[in-house]
Protein backbone atom coordinates (compact mmCIF):
# COMPACT_ATOMS: atom_id res chain seq x y z
CA UNK A 1 0.00 0.00 0.00
CA UNK A 2 1.58 3.38 -0.99
CA UNK A 3 0.82 6.53 1.80
CA UNK A 4 2.75 9.26 -0.34
CA UNK A 5 2.38 12.91 0.35
CA UNK A 6 4.89 13.77 -2.37
CA UNK A 7 2.66 14.20 -5.53
CA UNK A 8 4.87 12.44 -8.11
CA UNK A 9 5.75 9.42 -5.75
CA UNK A 10 1.82 9.13 -5.61
CA UNK A 11 1.32 9.47 -9.07
CA UNK A 12 4.22 6.44 -9.56
CA UNK A 13 2.32 4.61 -6.74
CA UNK A 14 -0.88 5.04 -8.50
CA UNK A 15 0.41 3.77 -11.50
CA UNK A 16 2.21 0.68 -10.14
CA UNK A 17 -1.30 -0.21 -9.01
CA UNK A 18 -3.05 0.44 -11.81
CA UNK A 19 -0.21 -2.02 -13.80
CA UNK A 20 -0.83 -4.59 -10.97
CA UNK A 21 -4.50 -4.49 -11.76
CA UNK A 22 -4.23 -4.96 -15.49
CA UNK A 23 -1.63 -8.08 -14.89
CA UNK A 24 -4.28 -9.14 -12.67
CA UNK A 25 -6.93 -8.92 -15.37
CA UNK A 26 -5.01 -9.87 -18.62
CA UNK A 27 -4.38 -13.23 -16.35
CA UNK A 28 -7.40 -13.51 -15.83
CA UNK A 29 -8.62 -13.41 -19.21
CA UNK A 30 -5.89 -15.78 -20.11
CA UNK A 31 -6.75 -18.05 -17.92
CA UNK A 32 -10.66 -17.84 -19.19
CA UNK A 33 -9.32 -18.55 -22.88
CA UNK A 34 -7.18 -21.42 -21.89
CA UNK A 35 -10.34 -23.01 -20.17
CA UNK A 36 -12.35 -21.94 -23.17
CA UNK A 37 -9.80 -23.85 -25.90
CA UNK A 38 -9.35 -26.95 -24.08
CA UNK A 39 -13.25 -27.62 -23.68
CA UNK A 40 -13.69 -26.87 -27.40
CA UNK A 41 -10.67 -29.12 -27.93
CA UNK A 42 -12.46 -31.82 -25.74
CA UNK A 43 -15.44 -31.37 -27.42
CA UNK A 44 -13.57 -31.65 -30.74
CA UNK A 45 -11.80 -34.54 -29.44
CA UNK A 46 -14.54 -35.89 -28.21
CA UNK A 47 -16.50 -36.24 -31.52
CA UNK A 48 -13.64 -37.73 -33.76
CA UNK A 49 -14.73 -40.71 -32.10
CA UNK A 50 -17.97 -40.91 -33.90
CA UNK A 51 -17.04 -39.78 -37.25
CA UNK A 52 -17.85 -43.08 -39.00
CA UNK A 53 -20.77 -43.49 -36.90
CA UNK A 54 -22.12 -39.83 -37.91
CA UNK A 55 -21.06 -40.40 -41.78
CA UNK A 56 -22.97 -44.22 -41.37
CA UNK A 57 -25.84 -41.79 -39.76
CA UNK A 58 -26.24 -39.10 -42.82
CA UNK A 59 -26.99 -42.28 -45.22
CA UNK A 60 -29.39 -44.31 -43.78
CA UNK A 61 -31.94 -42.07 -44.28
CA UNK A 62 -31.48 -41.49 -48.05
CA UNK A 63 -33.92 -42.59 -50.14
CA UNK A 64 -33.27 -42.19 -53.88
CA UNK A 65 -35.84 -40.11 -55.73
CA UNK A 66 -35.07 -41.72 -59.40
CA UNK A 67 -34.74 -45.56 -58.31
CA UNK A 68 -33.75 -46.64 -62.06
CA UNK A 69 -31.05 -43.65 -61.85
CA UNK A 70 -29.71 -44.91 -58.77
CA UNK A 71 -29.40 -48.42 -59.71
CA UNK A 72 -27.46 -47.52 -63.00
CA UNK A 73 -25.59 -44.95 -61.19
CA UNK A 74 -24.55 -48.01 -58.19
CA UNK A 75 -23.81 -50.09 -61.14
CA UNK A 76 -21.60 -47.60 -62.53
CA UNK A 77 -19.60 -47.25 -59.75
CA UNK A 78 -19.01 -51.26 -59.45
CA UNK A 79 -18.26 -51.72 -62.78
CA UNK A 80 -15.74 -48.73 -62.09
CA UNK A 81 -14.19 -49.74 -58.76
CA UNK A 82 -14.30 -53.64 -60.09
CA UNK A 83 -11.60 -52.18 -62.53
CA UNK A 84 -9.89 -50.31 -60.48
CA UNK A 85 -9.15 -53.06 -57.83
CA UNK A 86 -8.13 -55.83 -60.65
CA UNK A 87 -5.75 -53.24 -62.29
CA UNK A 88 -8.24 -52.80 -65.72
CA UNK A 89 -6.63 -50.04 -67.14
CA UNK A 90 -8.79 -50.54 -70.49
CA UNK A 91 -12.17 -49.92 -68.14
CA UNK A 92 -11.13 -46.94 -66.22
CA UNK A 93 -9.62 -45.59 -69.61
CA UNK A 94 -13.32 -45.72 -70.92
CA UNK A 95 -14.87 -44.55 -67.70
CA UNK A 96 -12.98 -41.34 -67.47
CA UNK A 97 -13.97 -38.72 -69.30
CA UNK A 98 -11.79 -36.43 -71.77
CA UNK A 99 -11.63 -33.33 -69.61
CA UNK A 100 -11.73 -35.03 -66.06
CA UNK A 101 -11.08 -32.89 -63.16
CA UNK A 102 -9.59 -35.37 -60.24
CA UNK A 103 -9.78 -33.60 -56.88
CA UNK A 104 -8.01 -35.04 -54.26
CA UNK A 105 -7.47 -33.34 -50.78
CA UNK A 106 -3.74 -34.85 -50.55
CA UNK A 107 -2.51 -34.84 -53.64
CA UNK A 108 -4.79 -31.66 -55.12
CA UNK A 109 -6.15 -30.94 -58.74
CA UNK A 110 -5.43 -33.26 -61.66
CA UNK A 111 -6.50 -32.21 -64.99
CA UNK A 112 -4.88 -34.43 -67.18
CA UNK A 113 -6.47 -38.00 -68.11
CA UNK A 114 -3.63 -39.56 -69.23
CA UNK A 115 -1.19 -38.43 -65.84
CA UNK A 116 -4.46 -39.69 -64.41
CA UNK A 117 -4.36 -42.65 -65.76
CA UNK A 118 -0.37 -43.41 -65.44
CA UNK A 119 -0.66 -42.16 -62.00
CA UNK A 120 -3.29 -45.16 -61.02
CA UNK A 121 -1.67 -47.87 -62.84
CA UNK A 122 2.35 -46.74 -61.16
CA UNK A 123 0.87 -45.96 -57.58
CA UNK A 124 -2.81 -48.27 -57.23
CA UNK A 125 -2.77 -51.22 -59.19
CA UNK A 126 -1.95 -54.56 -57.09
CA UNK A 127 -1.08 -52.21 -54.30
CA UNK A 128 -4.57 -50.76 -52.87
CA UNK A 129 -7.88 -52.21 -53.09
CA UNK A 130 -10.98 -49.94 -52.65
CA UNK A 131 -14.21 -51.08 -50.82
CA UNK A 132 -17.73 -49.12 -50.55
CA UNK A 133 -19.25 -48.56 -47.71
CA UNK A 134 -22.35 -50.48 -48.15
CA UNK A 135 -25.76 -48.89 -48.61
CA UNK A 136 -23.76 -45.26 -48.48
CA UNK A 137 -24.32 -44.16 -51.79
CA UNK A 138 -26.29 -40.85 -52.79
CA UNK A 139 -27.64 -40.25 -56.39
CA UNK A 140 -29.00 -37.42 -57.17
CA UNK A 141 -30.23 -35.98 -60.97
CA UNK A 142 -28.51 -33.04 -62.54
CA UNK A 143 -30.56 -31.65 -65.44
CA UNK A 144 -29.64 -32.27 -68.56
CA UNK A 145 -25.97 -33.37 -67.59
CA UNK A 146 -26.07 -36.77 -65.49
CA UNK A 147 -25.82 -37.54 -62.02
CA UNK A 148 -23.87 -36.89 -58.97
CA UNK A 149 -22.97 -39.64 -56.71
CA UNK A 150 -22.31 -39.40 -52.89
CA UNK A 151 -21.01 -41.67 -50.84
CA UNK A 152 -17.82 -43.54 -48.29
CA UNK A 153 -15.57 -46.11 -48.80
CA UNK A 154 -12.52 -47.16 -47.48
CA UNK A 155 -9.02 -48.05 -49.26
CA UNK A 156 -6.77 -51.42 -48.11
CA UNK A 157 -3.10 -51.26 -48.85
CA UNK A 158 -1.75 -54.37 -49.81
CA UNK A 159 1.74 -53.87 -48.68
CA UNK A 160 0.25 -52.36 -45.13
CA UNK A 161 -2.71 -55.36 -44.65
CA UNK A 162 -2.75 -54.44 -40.64
CA UNK A 163 -3.04 -50.64 -41.50
CA UNK A 164 -6.27 -49.53 -40.25
CA UNK A 165 -8.62 -47.48 -43.17
CA UNK A 166 -11.57 -45.31 -41.79
CA UNK A 167 -14.36 -44.50 -44.51
CA UNK A 168 -13.75 -41.27 -46.20
CA UNK A 169 -16.18 -39.34 -48.28
CA UNK A 170 -16.05 -39.47 -52.35
CA UNK A 171 -18.25 -37.38 -54.57
CA UNK A 172 -18.41 -38.16 -58.39
CA UNK A 173 -20.14 -35.95 -61.29
CA UNK A 174 -21.52 -38.54 -63.91
CA UNK A 175 -21.95 -37.19 -67.67
CA UNK A 176 -24.70 -38.99 -69.58
CA UNK A 177 -23.98 -39.50 -73.31
CA UNK A 178 -27.13 -41.41 -74.62
CA UNK A 179 -26.97 -44.78 -72.44
CA UNK A 180 -23.17 -44.32 -72.03
CA UNK A 181 -21.44 -42.66 -69.03
CA UNK A 182 -18.40 -40.72 -68.14
CA UNK A 183 -16.77 -40.01 -64.95
CA UNK A 184 -16.06 -35.92 -65.26
CA UNK A 185 -15.68 -35.13 -61.77
CA UNK A 186 -14.35 -36.43 -58.66
CA UNK A 187 -13.75 -35.15 -55.51
CA UNK A 188 -11.84 -37.34 -53.26
CA UNK A 189 -11.84 -36.68 -49.46
CA UNK A 190 -9.54 -39.14 -46.56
Amino acid sequence: MCVLQNLSLKNLCSNQLTMSALKVTLLLKLIAMRLLVSIVLISLLSSCNTKVEQSEDAYRNYKPDDLKLYETIVAMDKIYFDAYNTCDMVTQDAIYSEDIEFFHDKGGLMTSKTDLLKSLEENICNKVTRELLQGSIEVYPIKDYGAVEIGFHSFHNKEEPDAPSDPSKFIVVWKQHGDDWKITKVISLH
